[in-house]
């Protein structure tokens, strides 16, 4: 019989292009106190949202979660609706921007910007 392994889940996950995009611009902004607010509001064509901010101040209610040199910081509204996402940094032929892969999301627009639970 084998023991039981304790198992602590990542909360949300960051791809290593969205940790050196956040990184890039920290250095661009000459800032490190910058982090990247990832949260969810009512919206969009299929309910919910997602937006993007960079933050220098977190309430005392945010999550942080540090990944290194790059940290997210959500509300406590939107820790429910991501929790398991991982956030992600595209470049492409549509422009450049952040993106939430969402295990949780049942329905989600074309663009990946609006989702439903």
């Amino acid at each position: 019989m084998s023991g039981a392994e304790a198992f602590v889940p990542t909360p949300l996950l960051l791809s290593d292009s969205a940790r050196k995009r956040i990184k890039a611009l920290r250095f661009e902004e000459h800032n490190d106190a910058l982090k990247l607010r990832v949260y969810v509001t009512g919206g969009g064509c299929s309910g919910f949202q997602y937006g993007f901010d960079f933050a220098e101040s977190v309430a005392d209610d945010d999550t942080l979660i540090e990944f290194g040199d790059a940290t997210l910081v959500v509300d406590p509204l939107s820790y429910q609706y991501l929790v398991g996402s991982t956030i992600d940094f595209e470049e492409g032929l549509a422009g450049a921007r952040f993106r939430v892969q969402n295990p949780n999301a049942t329905t989600t627009c074309g663009c990946g910007a609006s989702f439903m639970v």
